[in-house]
């Protein structure tokens, strides 16, 4: 039984909301999507779209379980041998999200059936029932996507209809920056704050508002930053404009019969394959045709139906007038089409299920329309030997999807290998699937070691699908490995709850990583993945590493001896904000936001430690002795007591300092608001009070209270004393001779809405937002500022986890031609994607002999 959703559940799709907003989310709500194919690549979109939340998913397939489809159908079983796939798949995908309809359906897609959805997603299916389907879509606004993998090739086609919308093209927050001067000229000269260098360019529209004296800016909606413009059509003849209009991006979308014939609507996935791409387009038609004509797919490195491939496709060649065919791709996409690959099917599943949620949600740009992408470099190199179709053929093996592309010998070898995966989250649940899938220490000799220190948090459900409600509050890597073991039972794997850092390296001894093949990093900070990378540096083992935020996402290869390593951190993450603007001239709601947190958690901002240890005898004298409070009362007394302090007390005395019409050697943003609690009481104002008192109740174990009635009473009798700005104070305007004071609380922050902590934080920003006219944050961009938030959503997640899976077929085979390899930078807000070899170790020469030093490992001086 599925949960009514009255409105979005913040909880669970906390981490998703900040990659595709609240509106968004509200239609995807609305949403009835069909998925039909239920081999690995259906099974992969179908898991994405259901974490991601739309109102029902029905999986359709008339066909039975068969050997190959266990190589990348994770919820298929042995057991499941013979029957239906959609069946076999949709308790398992039910139990995904609680709040979206999953229903199986094993008839045939006639029209009366496909009307019932908003969006239809076909997978391996043949070109005619695309066509039939495409066409019924396309004059039905019904938004269409064709997904297809074949060994190491996918495809992928969307087509949205004509009066598709785009609501926000990339989700990118809109650049901004605080302005220190205006010229008075033609063109006149912004000059932005001397702390910050802005981020606009050419070409981008800006809005101005709160500017002084040159008033007439704040009126105009919308400026461009230079004089560029666009050309139309021929407007000669047609009427005079008058006034008013507004120009929206509107992608161009042709039916599925019509775009076959355009090459033109081709996207790159990698710009070092152009021409291939090109030549897969025609060569997925060909595989239709060659299909249709033998009822068959190619056989497994059968050399006679490669070149009959080849030849299908250059009668494709004429009737498109393409004349640069590219047929080695050709014939490498025949050998290995009766392939099935996970990896595979995770990437191309993430951008198609990321498709699904751009057609339900109108969020981010669209696929422009056919998109294709091949990983033919993970096959054998040359010195390694040619695979022959006996190697290849099916041997009822859960893995014959993958010996199809590979060979037995391949498949043992994976099943020998020793990995350590270091994080067990959103990457790690779905890195061990794909290690599940296909074998990965899955025979004797080898061992998957899984660590990850952290417990199931009921945000993680929505991206990491090894964990269910049923697991909150245990280990991540516990679950996980039962988990992957429940999907391939002759998985051998190790779960650890140790943080992998220098305190652990009597776990993670020399002796530990000797006996590993490589390591896999699915870590979610800069300096732990630096350290892990130091660590396989020393040891001389190879790394895969991936990360994700919101749509975008990155894979490295590390190779020993061959690539360069992740190296040392060579930035300091989020920008520090400066001291003196955190204290006292805030002028965006992050400085207020960051300030806030301070407070909360009494951080220090200054360098000189003496002083620090000073402030804290001071504060613990203070809490110990003249405020320690009694009663519930004495706690909200001393909350009104520091509001008072924060946002009238030492906003008169910074106007005292700097007046408004002071002149100073840089832009100082004054405040203009002197809050006052003896009239009006707003909802923020009590917020705070509500929220402080009732942290600073929890240090001194007083039980608070959430009636606003009551604390309104108490305050009544709060008696406030009177305040006199003080000429002898001396505010800093720079950071060396500014200090930050630490506040009350002996607490550590947690991002629970139950616990006042994000209450206290959110009211304390608003109100010095207040002071300084700065614009407020809602509660949910308040959590991801202060919270420090990581937007993620599971299609980037998998999409990544499947590129770097790709890098681990070419390490177990020992590639070493650096060609091989590729690092990745993708966006799939964008469809942007930028697959790049690796940059080559760098090479000193060290008595007259040429050495391999990773950056790493480099030596600090010469």
């Amino acid at each position: 039984q599925k949960m009514a959703q009255a409105d979005i559940d913040e909880g669970l799709y906390s981490r998703q909301l900040y990659v595709i907003d609240h509106d968004a989310m509200r239609r995807m709500g609305k949403a009835d999507v069909l998925i039909a194919g239920m081999r690995g690549l259906g099974v992969e979109i179908a898991k994405n779209v259901i974490l991601a939340g739309v109102r029902s998913v029905t999986i359709q397939d008339e066909g039975v379980v068969q050997w190959r489809d266990l190589s990348s159908q994770f919820y298929l079983k042995e057991a499941d041998l013979g029957q239906n796939r959609a069946l076999c798949s949709e308790k398992q995908l039910s139990s995904l999200n609680v709040y979206v309809r999953v229903s199986a359906w094993t008839n045939k897609l006639d029209e009366d059936f496909l009307s019932k959805f908003q969006v239809v997603v076909l997978t391996n299916s043949p070109l005619e029932e695309q066509l039939r389907v495409g066409a019924f879509c396309h004059s039905n606004n019904i938004k269409f996507i064709v997904a297809d993998t074949r060994g190491l090739c996918g495809q992928l086609f969307c087509d949205f209809g004509e009066s598709f919308e785009v609501r926000d093209t990339n989700g990118e927050t809109p650049v901004s920056a605080m302005i220190a001067h205006i010229s008075k000229d033609n063109p006149g000269i912004v000059t932005c704050t001397d702390e910050e260098s802005h981020e606009f360019t050419d070409g981008m529209f800006v809005n101005f508002s709160e500017i002084q004296g040159m008033t007439e800016l704040n009126s105009y909606v919308a400026m461009q930053i230079n004089s560029y413009s666009f050309s139309i059509c021929d407007t000669s003849n047609f009427s005079e404009y008058v006034k008013g209009g507004v120009v929206t991006e509107k992608p161009l979308n042709v039916a599925l019969d019509e775009a076959i014939r355009d090459p033109g609507l081709v996207e790159m996935t990698d710009y070092g394959k152009t021409q291939r791409h090109l030549s897969l387009h025609l060569a997925f038609q060909a595989l239709h045709r060659f299909t249709q004509k033998y009822s068959r797919a190619p056989h497994p490195r059968a050399q006679a139906d490669a070149e009959e491939l080849v030849t299908i496709t250059k009668e494709l060649c004429k009737d498109a007038k393409f004349d640069e065919l590219d047929e080695d791709a050709v014939r490498q996409l025949s050998l290995v089409a009766s392939g099935d690959l996970a990896p595979v099917s995770a990437f191309i599943g993430g951008l198609a299920a990321q498709e699904v949620v751009k057609a339900c949600s109108g969020k981010f740009t669209p696929l422009r329309q056919w998109l294709y992408f091949d990983a033919l470099e993970c096959l054998p190199q040359e010195n390694d030997g040619v695979l022959s179709e006996d190697a290849c053929a099916p041997r009822e093996s859960r893995y014959d999807g993958q010996i199809s592309v590979f060979g037995s010998a391949f498949q043992d070898k994976l099943k020998k290998q020793n990995y350590f995966l270091v994080g067990a989250g959103a990457i790690g649940c779905e890195l061990l699937k794909n290690f599940a899938l296909i074998g990965l220490g899955a025979g004797e000799g080898g061992n998957i070691t899984v660590t990850d220190m952290d417990s199931i948090e009921r945000s993680n459900l929505n991206r990491q699908f090894l964990f269910h409600s049923k697991d909150i509050g245990r280990l991540k890597s516990e679950v996980a490995a039962e988990s992957v073991k429940e999907m391939n039972p002759y998985m051998n794997i190790t779960a650890h709850q140790n943080r992998v850092c220098p305190e652990t390296e009597e776990v993670y001894t020399h002796s530990f990583y000797s006996n590993l093949d490589g390591v896999a990093a699915a870590l979610d900070n800069v300096d732990a993945r630096v350290y892990l990378d130091q660590c396989c540096v020393r040891n001389k083992k190879p790394m895969l590493e991936g990360g994700t935020l919101g749509s975008k996402g990155h894979t490295l290869v590390v190779v020993p001896h061959l690539t360069e390593s992740y190296g040392p951190s060579t930035s300091g993450g989020q920008k520090a904000i400066p001291i003196c603007t955190l204290k006292n001239f805030p002028h965006r709601i992050e400085h207020t936001l960051q300030w806030a947190r301070d407070q909360f958690e009494g951080l220090f901002k200054q360098t000189f430690n003496q002083l620090i240890a000073v402030e804290i005898l001071e504060g613990v004298y203070r809490i110990l002795g003249e405020e320690w409070p009694q009663n519930w009362a004495d706690c909200v007394s001393w909350a009104r007591r520091q509001w008072e302090t924060l946002y009238n007390n030492q906003i008169k005395q910074l106007l005292h300092c700097f007046p408004r019409d002071q002149v100073t050697q840089r832009p100082v943003y004054t405040p203009v608001t002197v809050c006052n609690l003896e009239g009006i009481i707003t909802t923020t104002h009590m917020d705070f009070i509500v929220a402080a008192a009732n942290l600073y109740g929890q240090i001194y174990g007083i039980t608070g209270s959430r009636n606003r009635a009551d604390i309104q009473s108490i305050l009544q009798g709060v008696k406030v004393p009177e305040f006199t700005p003080k000429s002898s104070v001396k505010i800093a305007v720079t950071d060396q001779d500014c200090f930050y004071q630490m506040l009350f609380f002996i607490l550590v922050f947690q991002d629970d809405d139950s616990n006042f902590h994000m209450d206290y934080i959110v009211a304390t920003s608003n109100l010095r937002a207040e002071n300084y006219n700065i614009p407020t944050a809602d509660r949910h961009k308040s959590k991801l500022i202060a919270g420090r938030i990581i937007p993620a959503i599971a299609t980037t997640t998998a999409a990544i986890a499947g590129l770097m899976c790709l890098e681990l077929y070419k390490l177990v085979q020992g590639h070493q031609k650096i060609t091989s390899y590729r690092n990745a930078y993708i966006n799939l807000a964008t469809q942007y994607f930028v697959l790049s070899q690796p940059c080559v170790a760098p090479t000193y020469t060290v008595s007259d002999e040429a050495t391999h030093l990773s950056p790493s490992n480099m030596p600090l001086s010469e």
